[in-house]
């Protein structure tokens, strides 16, 4: 992703998010790795098994452990205030790199909560599970505001992958079967609804060479086939019951319910806000009268990109109205985890 950027970037700045991406990425993972240094040194192996069932920290050292794994996680997720990074790197990475950040690379942080915060450190991450909430709810509140303001297509939905990764994150310390659950189901449905809209913002800017919001409106009158994609991901990124999106986030919000309601229904209302602004964004292109002053062509999906974009919008649908073929799949290895 440092060369993608750094190299095929679009803008000027492609070198300084190149940088945000490395920097933050190095520096958290420093200290994940002195913490399983340490781990090496007291148990005498990086064995993942052994290492769980050894039970030798002090509860001290196993909530500095957590701690050191959890920076480095939530810079992957991101995190608020550990996310400046990814509004750079969607911003200059090119359209391929964007899909392959959201698709991909944003999934790394959960994985890691799952795979390692949880099963080798429990006690520490019960413990710090309200602080995790807490960081996760202003993340949400923080990105649904911040996307409001934002006038650059990819960064409006580069701020609601960090709303939507809070979301993830408080499924995942609910640390019961429906919170994680939840958590899987809603990464898998980030990467497809996130990764084609990052696909159709960079058809839009390879026609027109911007992105932003003001020069565009009225597309459904000139792009009709772009418009129905566009507004079908809008609503998979909503959560709409039908959508990938909306079995993931109703298993969190029941997971969190049953560990801290007031997180719930807090994280629910965050919810309607990342409503607020898929809908106002989609009204905005898509609807009003054509700026011919800005835009003085248009041209709609082609063949090919028809063919790359509708996988996206089945899966979309599919996975929404099918959600038991991910559940079968992936609840026989959350409950191998015994949290």
């Amino acid at each position: 992703m440092y060369f993608i950027i750094g190299i095929y970037g679009s803008r000027d700045r492609r070198i300084k998010a190149s940088y945000y991406l490395f920097l933050y990425t190095l520096v958290s993972s420093i200290l994940m790795f002195l913490a399983i240094l340490f781990l090496y040194f007291k148990v005498g192996t990086t064995n993942l098994q052994i290492l769980i069932n050894a039970n030798v920290l002090t509860v001290l050292e196993e909530r500095i452990c957590w701690f050191a794994f959890f920076l480095s996680f939530a810079v992957k997720m991101p995190l608020i205030p550990f996310h400046i990074w990814l509004p750079e790197a969607h911003c200059e990475a090119p359209t391929a790199g964007s899909v392959i950040l959201a698709g991909i690379l944003l999934k790394l942080g959960g994985y890691g909560f799952i795979r390692f915060s949880l099963p080798l450190f429990p006690e520490a991450s019960s413990f710090f599970s309200p602080f995790v909430f807490t960081i996760c709810l202003f993340g949400i509140f923080y990105a649904s505001l911040t996307t409001l303001q934002q006038v650059d297509l990819k960064k409006i939905i580069a701020y609601s992958s960090v709303g939507h990764m809070g979301i993830v994150t408080i499924g995942i310390f609910s640390m019961n079967i429906p919170g994680l659950l939840g958590s899987f189901l809603l990464m898998i449905s980030h990467g497809i609804v996130s990764g084609a809209l990052f696909l159709l913002v960079g058809l839009l800017y390879e026609r027109h060479h911007t992105r932003v919001v003001i020069y565009y409106s009225g597309l459904l009158h000139t792009m009709p086939l772009f418009s129905v994609f566009f507004i079908i991901f809008t609503l998979g990124n909503i959560g709409l019951p039908g959508t990938s999106s909306f079995v993931g986030e109703f298993l969190v919000l029941v997971g969190c319910f049953g560990v801290n309601t007031w997180v719930a229904l807090i994280s629910t209302s965050g919810m309607f806000l990342g409503a607020a602004y898929s809908l106002w964004l989609c009204n905005r292109i898509l609807f009003g009268n054509l700026k011919l002053s800005s835009v003085s062509s248009f041209r709609d999906l082609t063949k090919e990109e028809f063919i790359l974009v509708f996988p996206f919008a089945f899966l979309t649908f599919y996975f929404g109205l099918f959600p038991s073929i991910l559940i079968n799949i992936l609840k026989p290895s959350i409950l191998l985890l015994n949290i």
